[in-house]
């Protein structure tokens, strides 16, 4: 899945997270993740966005209402391999502003 296709990562515009101070899904080490779940948990397209970042080896954030801990065991489960990224000036899981 090329993750830079605006066509196939079209559910990204009908998010719950769509408008909300993005600083919630990434919060500090030891930081609550409460208010990121609950807002997960009201979203039509939970389910597109935790497989998009399972997929994708999200390493940071609340994605589909799960840490990053919660979605490797995801990945350990179904026997997901993830290939390492090359390192790109976006690697930080979020892209530049033109390809939202």
């Amino acid at each position: 899945m090329d993750i830079h296709d605006r066509e196939l990562n079209s559910w990204k515009k009908k998010g719950a997270c769509v408008g909300v101070d993005q600083d919630i899904f990434f919060p500090e080490r030891g930081a609550s993740t409460r208010l990121a779940k609950a807002v997960c948990r009201s979203c039509e397209v939970q389910e597109e966005c935790l497989e998009y970042a399972v997929n994708n080896g999200e390493k940071f954030g609340i994605w589909g209402g799960l840490s990053e801990r919660e979605r490797r065991a995801i990945r350990k489960k179904r026997g997901i391999v993830l290939k390492k990224k090359p390192y790109t000036k976006f690697a930080m899981g979020r892209p530049p502003k033109d390809l939202h």
